[in-house]
């Protein structure tokens, strides 16, 4: 009776309503993950679910088992696991693509007289030019929100971002090009008192 008991669990645990119900969750957990990786959106939320590849993968393979475990049509099987190799093989350059070029973390500034903001500093590659995104942080631990400052794209070197500072605790100084070829630029950057959202966005390239 035990043994019965156990096979209908997992029988029921990977049933096609479960298969699609699960998928509908990460549905929303990637909706989630979006609005959060938006302007000003909760950072924890957007690290976690604002990954919209992995997520329709994920999808995508829960609806395609789904309906593998509900079909008893051999064709119909057959046609859905080509189909389903098919999204992965299509898919596979662009996982390829954000692991070479994925940001990652050169600074962590905390603001002048406080400690719940932050300048960040992220830098990565669009194949060979050099890209800088400009962040504050706004907030501690669950609360921390994220206004983008600036985008910068290293495709000529008066784009490239030289220099990212604080001037005060409400006003950023950005610094792109370089001085030695006249082509130095300084973008300076208010922030509201309140919320740290930036008056104004710098994107060069």
């Amino acid at each position: 009776m035990t043994e019965e008991t156990a096979v209908r669990s997992r029988k029921a645990r990977f049933s096609p309503r479960a298969m699609t119900l699960a998928a509908g969750c990460l549905v929303l957990a990637a909706a989630a993950g979006r609005w959060a990786g938006q302007d000003g959106g909760l950072l924890w939320v957007a690290r976690l679910f604002d990954h919209p590849l992995l997520f329709g993968l994920l999808v995508t393979g829960l609806l395609a088992a789904a309906l593998i475990v509900a079909v008893r049509n051999l064709v119909v099987r057959i046609l859905t696991w080509v189909a389903l190799g098919l999204v992965l093989l299509a898919s596979f350059p662009f996982f390829l693509f954000a692991a070479f070029g994925a940001a990652s973390e050169t600074s962590d500034t905390a603001a002048p007289g406080r400690d719940d903001r932050s300048l960040v500093v992220e830098e990565g590659a669009d194949m060979i030019d050099p890209l800088w995104w400009v962040y504050v942080d706004e907030g501690r631990g669950p609360s921390t929100r994220r206004w983008q400052v600036g985008r910068f794209n290293g495709d000529a070197a008066d784009n490239a971002l030289a220099e990212a500072s604080w001037e005060g605790p409400d006003r950023l100084r950005l610094v792109t090009g370089y001085a030695e070829d006249g082509t130095e630029q300084v973008h300076l950057v208010d922030l509201d008192p309140e919320t740290g959202r930036p008056s104004r966005t710098v994107t060069m390239g």
